[in-house]
């Protein structure tokens, strides 16, 4: 695959990655003078700009802090080439796997992504979330999901671009981008990689409190936007049972249909019909994108 400026962009979505950037930009140029590096800097409050302009990289800046999701639509918006690299400005994704991401793209793939080492995630909270979610979603498409939430990841720039209307603009993007491309049928696969901790002293921008709810929100939408029935049957099946459990047994002791069967017999009904609506909704979304 011939590697040059027109054939390949590499993203930095940064705010205030002033330090950071220090180290990545240098090495990135060193080993890639060719490819073509794009920062979006998402309304950073430190010397993020003057560090890109330091080292003559581009910089699109964003009027006010839009969010991950944001800058990587901007970026990928923006970029003129065949192929994209995503990468964090935080130095964690070593600047040496770019290339094996891209030999990878070489070989057919539509996607590749970095999946990243279980030791990365700082705690066990992390790890524990981050298996749990690559097991569900590995279940709700039928492919094997290595590392649902990395950052890291090549692309076919004009497929990208088709889903860029599903893309949330906070952290979720890469879970969301991996569904449609699973979704739409296109080729994904993963490349092993092992991410360094962040090189800046500031904390993550994501709490415990706030990853149970994005985790949660993480769930729904791959539900969502993948195979609503495979998320929605089981809900209703589950409910279908338990009022007819119920039901046998106030049949038994009170001879008699209760309330609360009824109750859980029309919820299921009505999650079972939420199901179908959500299936309709999802096929009308990649029918669109794959026209687009």
């Amino acid at each position: 695959m011939e590697k040059n400026n027109e054939k390949i962009t590499i993203i930095l979505p940064a705010y205030n990655e002033e330090d950071a950037l220090k180290e990545l930009l240098p090495n990135l140029k060193t080993l890639y003078p060719d490819y073509k590096i794009l920062v979006i800097n998402d309304g950073s409050t430190d010397m993020t700009v003057e560090t890109c302009n330091q080292f003559s990289v581009d910089v699109i800046s964003h009027p006010y802090k839009m969010g991950n999701g944001a800058s990587i639509k901007t970026g990928a918006r923006n970029a003129q080439s065949e192929i994209i690299v995503f990468m964090d400005a935080d130095n964690q994704h070593p600047a040496e796997d770019v290339k094996r991401l891209l030999d990878k793209m070489g070989k057919g793939y539509d996607m590749v992504v970095g999946a990243r080492h279980s030791s990365t995630h700082a705690s066990a909270l992390k790890r524990f979330g981050n298996s749990f979610y690559n097991k569900f979603a590995s279940i709700m498409t039928g492919n094997e999901i290595e590392d649902l939430t990395s950052g890291f990841r090549a692309v076919k720039t004009d497929v990208f671009r088709k889903f860029l209307y599903l893309l949330p603009n906070g952290f979720s993007y890469p879970t969301t981008s991996t569904m449609a491309f699973f979704r739409s049928g296109y080729a994904v696969t993963y490349v092993p990689i092992h991410a360094d901790q962040r090189s800046t002293n500031t904390s993550s921008n994501i709490k415990i409190l706030n990853d149970g709810i994005r985790f949660l929100v993480i769930i729904l939408k791959i539900g969502a936007l993948f195979s609503p029935m495979r998320l929605f049957l089981p809900i209703s099946a589950a409910l279908f049972l338990t009022g007819l459990v119920y039901y046998g047994y106030t049949f038994i002791t009170v001879s008699r249909f209760t309330n609360m069967s009824a109750l859980l017999f029309i919820s299921s009904l009505m999650v079972f019909l939420i199901g179908i609506l959500s299936e309709q909704i999802s096929s009308l979304h990649y029918r669109d994108s794959s026209d687009q």
